[in-house]
């Protein structure tokens, strides 16, 4: 690539955008705002483009000045590209244009217009930042970034106790996760004196595999897992996901498909040189995502809210993506973290299309029958959940199925590995048409909600809800079903990049990783395995849809019975499901409730009342007993003075003589 400093100009352009508004935002028309907020990420997307096409066989390094320096200690500012980070860079500002085009429309009105675009292209700035970075210590200040701007979108309308709970539960789960990350900087400069990946990778690949023993990689690389559990909502960090629906429609889109939630992904996929060199690690990871892609899934199938339903396919979404981490499908796993970011923000912007629609409604009970009101929404939403169910030809299609060859493949619990992901497309195909069929088809239910297959538990009240949804829904405007087509055509055609030679393809995406992740492929050899396991995915995807058309979509009364009865043969399952198996009250029981007891009763009652409040009332009442007393010398009686006088005298003359 051509030698120049021209990557900062990428993330610099949202900043700038950015401050624009912050300073002078508030006084400005909404079309000013969403231009000067809109027009920088446009800028900075055709920058990432320019990028992509004068990138080289090795990576581009770009150091601008030294930034951080204690003796030995050393970090420049650096930027890093590669085919890794291009690619990022160009989904995130890509993505990120798109939504930022369609909340033009969507929060047109909204008081606190100006400061949701703001949060909008900060949160841009530090996710191109995160992934341009050429140093750990730079990630890690990204990293904090999109976590802090995350936290504000969500609680943005931060007067719904709700949003503002949202927010604060965030900011405080995802913590958990970046204790780890700051642990792991200091680790990895002891180990390897410097934070640069560069140099990092370089000094990991003269080591020795770490087997059977737990050396400073292993530990490095569980403390990176626990950071990516957290931003990336794996379980049993994943609790924070599903409440920062309470965010605007837009900012839920973006969080879930190209910022927060990839960000942990990215991170592990961008520190393969380290995991490779600790395949017990490894092993941890792919259960990890297998654990959360298939309990995230389940869960899916008992949620009411729209927006609660899209949140549990995004943490299933991520565990399969860094299940393929885990068995070293690096290149599988950043293909489906792309093709994923296209169809979940086309699936959550058209969920806010619907929502707006109905004056606010979230809960699919009172929908129904909206395909005739809302035609683009209708069309566009059933691609995207074509697309995620993984069917021929869309592009979740091609990047699960490179994920699950590659998992079948793995000498380590492979075969369990691929059924994981299986049995998860079934699932994934069910939630999502479950969910498709009870808002756009049968017949309206806003004034009878219609009881799920599983009966859930309380949901939160939607932001502007209304007891009753609007006789007439009409689609949404232009600015925002624009989006929603061009996302939707990504969504459809985006996995053509990645076609592997055995369906006709030139296998293209993995050769442009392959300088990135040189490592061997455990995809079988023969072609007939490879065959018969995208047959058995798609299958299992395909059943996973005729049933929820046979339950949701058919009106025979023998189909409702039989959901009856299968929801009674569940018993205790069919309730854990619809409370989440009981993951926020076991953290109550565990930590929120022992935190509070003991504030109240330890922190308050024993350090605050007794012995604080009791100090000072100690001292207070010792100055009264002490003032009582002086005030007796006080009398004005002269002979009492006189005698205090010569007792006095006495003590004086005493104390000199002793000495």
């Amino acid at each position: 690539m051509e030698s120049g400093p021209h990557l900062w100009l990428i993330p610099l352009l949202p900043l700038a955008g950015a401050l624009w508004n912050i300073l002078g935002g508030k006084h400005r028309s909404e079309r000013a705002v969403s231009l000067v907020a809109t027009g920088s990420v446009a800028l900075s997307f055709l920058l990432s483009v320019y990028a992509f096409l004068h990138l080289g066989s090795t990576a581009h390094v770009e150091t601008y000045f030294p930034w951080i320096g204690a003796g030995d200690f050393q970090v420049d500012f650096n930027l890093y590209l590669d085919p890794l980070s291009s690619v990022m860079t160009l989904m995130v500002t890509g993505v990120g244009l798109l939504i930022h085009i369609y909340a033009s429309g969507f929060l047109s009105g909204d008081g606190g217009f100006y400061r949701f675009f703001s949060c909008l292209n900060l949160l841009l700035f530090f996710m191109l930042l995160l992934v341009l970075a050429g140093n750990y210590l730079l990630v890690l200040v990204a990293w904090e970034g999109v976590g802090l701007c995350s936290c504000l979108l969500i609680g943005f309308h931060f007067r719904r106790p709700e949003a503002a709970g949202a927010g604060k539960k965030a900011f405080l789960v995802t913590r958990l996760g970046d204790l780890g990350f700051l642990l792991t900087l200091f680790l990895l400069y002891r180990s390897f004196h410097s934070l640069n990946f560069s140099e990092v990778f370089s000094a990991v690949a003269s080591r020795e595999v770490e087997t059977g023993s737990f050396g400073s990689l292993t530990i490095i690389c569980v403390l990176l897992m626990a950071a990516a559990m957290g931003k990336s909502a794996l379980i049993p960090l994943h609790v924070w996901l599903p409440d920062a629906t309470a965010g605007p429609a837009p900012a839920s889109a973006l969080i879930h498909s190209a910022t927060m939630v990839a960000a942990g992904v990215y991170l592990l996929i961008r520190s393969a040189p380290l995991f490779l060199h600790v395949p017990e690690v490894m092993s941890v990871l792919a259960i990890i995502g297998g654990l959360s892609a298939l309990l995230a899934g389940a869960i899916a199938i008992g949620q009411r809210d729209i927006q609660r339903v899209l949140a549990y396919s995004t943490i299933s979404q991520a565990g399969i993506m860094v299940l393929a981490a885990g068995v070293a499908a690096f290149s599988a796993a950043i293909f489906h973290l792309l093709t994923h970011a296209f169809f979940q923000a086309l699936l959550f912007l058209a969920a806010g299309s619907v929502i707006r629609s109905l004056g606010g409604e979230r809960d699919i009970g009172k929908m129904g029958g909206l395909r005739h009101y809302l035609p683009k929404t209708y069309w566009t939403f059933l691609i995207a959940s074509l697309a995620l169910a993984g069917i021929f030809p869309l592009s979740g299609f091609f990047s699960g199925n490179q994920i699950l060859w590659q998992a079948y493949g793995n000498p380590q619990g492979g075969i369990v590995f691929w059924l994981i992901g299986v049995v998860t497309a079934g699932l994934t195909s069910f939630y999502i048409f479950r969910l498709f069929f009870l808002i756009f088809h049968n017949e309206p239910r806003s004034l009878a909600p219609t009881p799920a297959l599983i009966p859930s538990a309380t949901m939160p009240a939607a932001s502007g809800s209304s007891a009753h949804a609007p006789m007439a829904p009409r689609e949404s405007p232009s600015i925002m079903t624009v989006p929603l087509i061009l996302l939707a055509v990504l969504a459809a055609v985006g996995g053509w990049i990645g076609i592997p030679a055995l369906l006709g393809g030139g296998d293209h995406w993995n050769h442009f990783f392959a300088p990135v992740f040189p490592v061997g492929s455990t995809v079988p050899q023969a072609a007939f395995t490879k065959i018969l396991l995208t047959s058995i995915s798609l299958l299992v995807s395909l059943c996973g849809l005729g049933l929820a058309g046979w339950i949701y979509l058919a009106r025979r009364s023998s189909a409702k019975r039989a959901a009856e009865r299968a929801v009674r043969r569940m018993g205790w399952f069919a309730r854990a499901v619809a409370h989440q198996f009981y993951v926020d009250e076991l953290y109550q029981f565990l930590f929120v409730r022992p935190l509070l007891a003991a504030s109240r009763d330890l922190l308050w009652k024993a350090v605050d009342q007794w012995a604080i409040d009791g100090v000072v009332r100690l001292a207070a009442r010792t100055t009264l007993s002490l003032g009582n007393a002086m005030r007796s010398m006080q009398s004005g009686n002269i002979a009492s003075y006189a005698v205090w006088m010569l007792a006095g005298a006495i003590l004086v003359i005493g104390f000199l003589v002793s000495f």
